[in-house]
C-alpha cells in the first residue's frame, strides 16, 4: 500500500492556485500507476519513491515541472531546461491524459522492480599534475613531509599542487609552500581544516 506524505498535502496547498489542480492530477495518476509509491520531499519538493526515486514534480511561480528519475531508459524527451519531460506546465491541457500519465508511472516503476540504473559516463582520470620545482625542493628538504606526500592519492596530490599554482605572487606562493609542507608533515590533506 503506497504512503501520502502530509508534506505533500502542505506543499500543494501553499502553490499557486493555478498549480494546484497540475499537482492534484499528477499526484493521482502517478498513486494509480504505481499503488506502493511512497510520497517524500527530496529538495524542497515533493518526489515518489519506488524502490527508489521514481519521479518528481515542483510547482514554481509561473508553471510547473514534473519528471521521470529514468527518463532516459523510458525514451522520453527530454527539454533539456530542466523542467522533466513536459516542459513548462501551465495547464492540465499541457500533460498527457491520465491515462497516458498512468501508463508512463507504469513503465518507470517496472524499472526500478527490475533495478535497472541509468548509466552514468564514465570520466577519464585526470593526469597527473607536474609538481612546481620550488614546492619539491622543500619536499625533499623534509623527509617526513616527502614520504606523506608520496603517499598521498592522486586528488589529495593535485589539491596541494592547484593551490601553489593559483598564487599570483612569488611571496604568497612561498607561504602556501611552507604552510604544505607543514601540514603534510603532519599527514593532513589540502582541507583538513573542513574536515
Amino acid at each position: 500500500m503506497g504512503k501520502k506524505d502530509p508534506r505533500v498535502d502542505a506543499y500543494i496547498e501553499k502553490a499557486q492556485p493555478f498549480a494546484r489542480p497540475i499537482l492534484k492530477s499528477i499526484r493521482k495518476a502517478v498513486h494509480a500507476g504505481c499503488p506502493d509509491v511512497e510520497e517524500t520531499l527530496k529538495w524542497s519538493v515533493p518526489a515518489f519513491d519506488h524502490k527508489g526515486i521514481l519521479c518528481g514534480m515542483a510547482a514554481f511561480k509561473a508553471h510547473v515541472t514534473f519528471g521521470f528519475w529514468k527518463s532516459q531508459l523510458m525514451d522520453l524527451p527530454s527539454t533539456g531546461d530542466g523542467m522533466g519531460q513536459f516542459g513548462q506546465v501551465k495547464s492540465l491541457d499541457d500533460l498527457p491524459t491520465e491515462k497516458e500519465l498512468i501508463a508512463l508511472v507504469k513503465r518507470a516503476a517496472a524499472l526500478n522492480d527490475q533495478g535497472v540504473r541509468v548509466p552514468r559516463p564514465k570520466t577519464a582520470p585526470k593526469p597527473p599534475l607536474e609538481t612546481p620545482a620550488s614546492f619539491s625542493t622543500a619536499l625533499r628538504k623534509n623527509k617526513k613531509a616527502q614520504k606523506r606526500f608520496d603517499d598521498f592519492s592522486p586528488s589529495h596530490k593535485r589539491e596541494y599542487i592547484e593551490w601553489i599554482t593559483e598564487a599570483k605572487q612569488e611571496a604568497t606562493r612561498d607561504r602556501r609552500i611552507a604552510a604544505a609542507v607543514e601540514w603534510i608533515a603532519e599527514g593532513k590533506p589540502r582541507n583538513w581544516k573542513y574536515m
